[in-house]
């Protein structure tokens, strides 16, 4: 029996993903059922490959984007089909999948549209920002990959840490404020302001943003930046572009606020503060440790797919 190439196989998928598009873009491949059992999955973004690897489904992951960092093997190991937000279609079909996860913000979206219109299943998932969400995208993407039962038990235990966490958080009396800073390379410091995944882990941590006058991701003007007075600093450790405590302590938005004063700048691995995946509870509770250290907050549940989880 003759067997095409994965070559030729991609080739054809992505012949017939244009064909469709062009000529009948209102027709969705994603209206149709994804298949009960996928075997050659594409994950696209941080959450969409922690929970399939927290389901113990990462040898059906052939591919992932290049923010799928945990666990380390998933791009290690993986063919990487580029940046979610800058995704090639040709990229993510020449690897041959019957199945494809991806986050809401996923993108292009005239990259979208065409992987849409292929002859497999394009799935997203909505991004997460409270532990509601966290749980939800675990069934669902259990669902969509055919092993629901197995999803209703990760979302389980992550419903129960997510209540561990809760208790840790009302020891909280006197909460304190923290600010984000996504990168820090430029004359400004970007920051995560209200409606930021890093303004959700905030909350999640029990932790007051010293940025939530500032909406999304901006630059922090140094007038707003002294006004708010953080008492802890977070930067993200994959991020840093090589920045030095000392250098950071110098830039004019930082100088001058009790958390340089008082040394308190920390750096944490940004997929797992920022991604809302299975290991959310347990990346709150180390942010708040960092900022609450006298409350001697307890360890999380160890579980295998937060082994080897960052650190404070």
């Amino acid at each position: 029996m003759s067997r095409s190439r994965p070559g030729s196989r991609a080739a054809a998928m992505l012949l017939a993903a244009l064909l469709a598009f062009t000529l009948a873009p209102a027709a969705r491949a994603d209206d149709a059922p994804a298949p009960a059992q996928a075997r050659h999955v594409v994950a696209i973004g941080g959450a969409v490959t922690e929970i399939l690897f927290a389901l113990g489904l990462g040898d059906r992951v052939i591919a992932v984007d290049t923010s799928s960092t945990y666990p380390p093997e998933a791009l290690a190991s993986r063919p990487n089909v580029g940046y979610i937000r800058a995704l090639s279609p040709e990229g993510v079909l020449s690897v041959g999948p019957d199945l494809i996860i991806a986050q809401e913000d996923a993108g292009p979206p005239d990259a979208v549209a065409v992987l849409k219109g292929a002859a497999i299943p394009f799935e997203t998932i909505p991004l997460a920002r409270d532990p509601a969400d966290v749980s939800a995208n675990v069934r669902a993407v259990a669902k969509l990959i055919g092993v629901p039962a197995r999803g209703e038990e990760l979302a389980g235990a992550v419903e129960r840490d997510f209540a561990a966490l809760a208790a840790m958080r009302a020891k909280i009396t006197s909460p304190r404020s923290a600010t984000f800073v996504l990168s820090a390379s430029g004359a400004a410091p970007v920051v995560g302001g209200s409606g930021t995944s890093a303004d959700a882990m905030f909350h999640l941590a029990g932790v007051e943003n010293a940025m939530a006058g500032v909406h999304g991701y901006k630059p922090a003007v140094d007038e707003a930046m002294l006004g708010a007075d953080p008492y802890l600093i977070i930067l993200m450790k994959d991020r840093g572009h090589g920045l030095t405590d000392a250098a950071v302590a110098q830039m004019p938005a930082f100088a001058g606020t009790q958390a340089i004063a008082a040394g308190r700048l920390h750096r944490m691995d940004g997929g797992y503060l920022l991604n809302f995946g299975p290991r959310t509870p347990e990346a709150a509770r180390d942010l708040a440790a960092l900022v609450y250290p006298e409350l001697d907050l307890p360890a999380m549940p160890s579980h295998p797919w937060t082994r080897g989880s960052d650190t404070p």
